[in-house]
């Protein structure tokens, strides 16, 4: 690190004439020695680093006081294109400015690796093994006794955040920002033209602990082809798309945040480092606990006001009706601090006019409008000194369409347009229900929570799952979604914030206490599995309900059957196209989809916990066999002819779409050209339980359970059971026998490839080479008995078999039809979770 030297004279000679970078015009060939003969008539912005402004040129002159002294530096979207580049996207990095010879940088150090100890020499090694990023490089305009004032505007009229490349490349579910190095796709990547590109002033301001500032950039590129051609909706001209960035330098929090240990079983996100200082007998890898600031005004009271209120400020643009939701959602965790001993140290609010949303200071939730799926999408992002993890600012970035997918779900679910008759107001008030729900979710994850996927069975415990909406079928067929989505905050949630908020009387062992709460949680019940529940946990999913997942199954399907057979040209308003129909359908056929995952976990699943030692919790436990079996026949009956058929009324209904009403993947594909493929859809239904009982991963864990307990079920044992209950079945006739048909054929589909897979395990491969071979044995002695459909279904079959024989490493069956992308309500991994790590 290179220490600032003593005097101006100093100064000056480490800056000789002749550096070069935007410089004013008029100015001598060496930096000046006085800052205001440089800047007399510029506009002068005082804060924490003092800058000024040029009207004449619209350059920004930064004056740089501070020297190998750290702060952050945030950068963020303040609008955005609209695809791959959402408003409020961000990135935030420690950085410091650093003066060598004639020219300053801003660098930002490597703070993943420390020597925490603080000796100086063993800082200076780790310090020295590790690369720094200098991101620019200037030269002085003038020096002024410590001071150093440079031109900016280079730096700022720039794509800090890599968003050319990201507007170039295909569109994507969105995500949290950061520094993008994606290479375009087949659009190319953007640019920024500078010829179009300014500081925004209204928007450049400066405050005692953070200067801000804004550029108006106008990306040129990307392959568009001018006005009308191509650019899918991301500027009026997609060759010039022209956007805000905004870039921030903050005086990082005082060192008085009180770090806390991190515990794996409270659904904290970690903050870590490696610290090579560390005793061997200490890990090297340090971790704690992400989490806002929140100190009691008197710490030994049991319940006590905050010294400072952790606010979150709701977007001033959401419609009226969702933003009073979003408010009200949010505020749901004043709930779980309160159980934590603070009164009213949660707060939402609505932005306040004139308050700038990418002002570091603000956590803010953003109502971001996109051209697009109504599935919509959103994310919650937290940035955090790089020190000690502590969050400096969230941010909620929420998709403005997210309502109306849960409003096309009660229309499907209710069937509400009738001639004469009011729209139930269940419907938006449903919608309004999910978006409460959302608020606190995405909030969840800014506070510093990762999900928890396991809450749903414990009646609904935490806001941080994904909820599917609670569907009840009354007796006389009605359907009632007036509990459709849980009200307030889960009483996990309440137990999380209690271990990572609560404050503790003066002299208390904190470990101590916090382990404490732990006990009692667990004690209590609670179950926390994250993401990383993935294919194998039963009691963890996203999207499922119910304290079972198979009666759960068994339920919806029972809803799903009800809905289907009474389907009709009432799911959609007068005057729509009855080509139409298939929206509102879309999601009413897959009503299941999500609980058929949730239910194949149950076969060769695994419960586990994040035990620690002594803790008293299992590890891991293996499924009960009856549960495995009872899960294959739940999973079965989503593929029995009947469960597949839709009413031949309502596929009558349902004619090829018209003119200004085109298809999209929204809607479902099929073999038929543009008439509705009511096979087709069904494939795309039977493709996800054929899929989840002979996944690879499965298999692989039904082997291994088997060979350690014989009373596990084993991968052949389920093969041979779903064969029986497919190509082996008693063949029934008509529309139905083609449904049959079809699921054979994926059947044997997912059996070849699983023989065929190089990546699955060898013992899986060559236990589905046997199963396949037996259903090739079989298929030729009942040739010769069978109907002309029948066999043609077995000599299609001998022939797929025949062709993975002749090459079984290049083996490929043709891909079978996929359901429309998309979860109930939200895309698949559309909600994220980006706390970004500073260090």
């Amino acid at each position: 690190m290179v220490l600032l030297a003593a005097g101006s004279t100093a100064l000056a000679q480490n800056f000789p004439a002749g550096g070069g970078g935007g410089r004013p015009a008029g100015a001598v060939a060496g930096p000046a020695a006085s800052i205001a003969a440089v800047t007399q008539g510029f506009k002068k912005f005082e804060g924490y680093f003092n800058f000024y402004y040029d009207e004449k040129t619209g350059k920004i002159l930064l004056e740089v006081d501070k020297f190998d002294q750290d702060f952050l530096y945030f950068s963020s979207l303040t609008d955005g294109a609209g695809r791959n580049a959402e408003r409020g996207q961000a990135s935030a990095d420690v950085a410091r400015f650093v003066k060598m010879g004639p020219k300053l940088f801003l660098v930002e150090p490597n703070l993943s690796y420390r020597a925490g100890n603080g000796n100086p020499d063993e800082v200076k090694t780790v310090e020295g093994s590790f690369a720094k990023s200098v991101i620019w490089g200037f030269s002085p305009v003038a020096i002024e006794g410590e001071k150093v004032l440079v031109d900016l505007t280079p730096f700022i009229v720039r794509d800090a955040l890599g968003i050319g490349a990201r507007l170039g490349a295909p569109a994507t579910s969105g995500g949290p920002g950061g520094r993008g190095n994606a290479a375009g796709g087949a659009g190319g990547a953007y640019r920024v033209d500078d010829t179009r590109s300014a500081v925004y002033l209204p928007t450049t301001k400066n405050f005692p602990k953070n200067t801000e500032f804004e550029a108006m950039l106008t990306f040129t590129g990307g392959g568009g082809g001018g006005r009308g051609f191509g650019g899918g909706g991301l500027a009026p001209d997609p060759s010039a798309v022209t956007i805000r960035m905004h870039q921030s330098f903050v005086e990082l929090p005082d060192g008085n945040f009180k770090q806390r240990k991190f515990d794996p079983r409270t659904s904290f996100n970690s903050f870590s480092y490696t610290d090579f200082s560390a005793p061997m007998n200490e890990p090297q890898v340090k971790r704690f606990t992400r989490r806002h600031r929140l100190e009691k005004k008197d710490p030994n009271a049991k319940v006590s006001e905050a010294v400072k209120p952790i606010v979150y400020y709701i977007d001033r643009g959401a419609p009226a009706p969702i933003k009073k939701a979003l408010i009200e959602g949010g505020a749901f965790w004043n709930e779980a601090f309160e159980a934590a001993g603070f009164k009213n140290a949660f707060q939402v609010k609505e932005l306040p006019e004139g308050a700038d949303p990418m002002d570091i200071r603000y956590n803010v939730v953003n109502w971001i409008t996109r051209a697009g799926s109504p599935r919509a999408f959103s994310y919650g992002s937290s940035y955090s000194d790089p020190r000690t993890g502590e969050i400096i600012k969230g941010v909620v970035t929420l998709g403005s369409d997210r309502h109306r997918q849960d409003y096309m779900i009660a229309e499907g679910l209710l069937q509400p347009y009738i001639d004469g008759k009011p729209v139930p107001k269940i419907m938006e008030e449903m919608a309004l229900a999910r978006i409460r729900q959302l608020s606190a979710h995405e909030i969840g994850h800014t506070l510093g929570f990762t999900h928890n996927f396991a809450a749903s069975p414990k009646d609904r415990a935490s806001v941080m799952d994904y909820p599917f909406p609670r569907i009840a079928l009354k007796a006389d067929g009605t359907i009632d979604l007036s509990n459709a989505y849980a009200k307030g905050i889960g009483e996990w949630d309440k137990r999380a914030v209690m271990w990572g908020y609560s404050v503790f009387p003066k002299g208390t062992d904190e470990n101590a206490a916090l382990d404490k709460i732990m006990d009692e949680t667990i004690k209590m019940g609670f179950q926390y599995i994250p993401d990383i529940g993935g294919y194998v946990h039963p009691a963890s999913h996203q999207w499922d309900d119910g304290a079972n997942p198979i009666d759960e199954l068994d339920k919806l399907m029972k809803v799903r059957r009800q809905v289907l057979d009474n389907f009709s040209e009432k799911a959609i308003v007068a005057g729509a196209p009855m080509a139409t129909l298939e929206e509102v359908l879309v999601p009413m056929y897959l009503l299941h989809r999500y609980q058929i995952e949730a239910v194949a976990k149950s076969i060769g699943g695994l419960y586990f916990t994040h035990a620690v030692k002594n803790d008293g919790q299992a590890p891991t436990k293996m499924v009960d066999p009856v549960q495995q079996w009872r899960a294959f026949d739940a999973l079965m009956a989503t593929v029995s002819p009947d469960a597949l058929a839709l009413p031949d009324a309502l596929i009558s209904k349902i004619p090829p779409r018209p003119t200004g009403f085109p298809a999209s993947t929204e809607t479902f594909s099929g073999y038929t050209g543009p008439t509705f493929d009511p096979i087709a859809t069904a494939e795309s239904a039977a493709n996800e339980t054929i899929s989840s009982i002979l996944n690879p991963a499965r298999a692989a864990r039904l082997i291994e359970y088997n060979a350690r307990d014989a009373k596990q079920p084993g991968f052949m044992a389920v093969a041979d059971k779903l064969i029986a209950q497919t190509w082996k079945a008693t063949p029934v006739t008509g529309y139905k026998g083609e449904l049959q048909t079809m699921v054979n054929n994926l059947t044997l589909k997912f059996l070849l490839q699983l023989a065929a897979n190089t990546d699955a395990a060898e013992n899986v491969r060559g236990e589905s080479m046997l199963k396949v071979e037996e259903l090739r044995q079989w298929m030729t002695s009942a040739m010769a008995g069978a109907s002309p459909k029948q066999k043609a279904n077995m000599m299609f079959g001998l022939s797929q078999i025949e062709e993975f024989k002749q090459s079984p490493g290049k083996f490929q069956p043709t891909a079978p039809q996929v359901m429309p992308p998309g979860a109930p309500i939200g895309m698949p991994g559309m909600d994220f979770l980006n706390d970004d790590i500073l260090n």
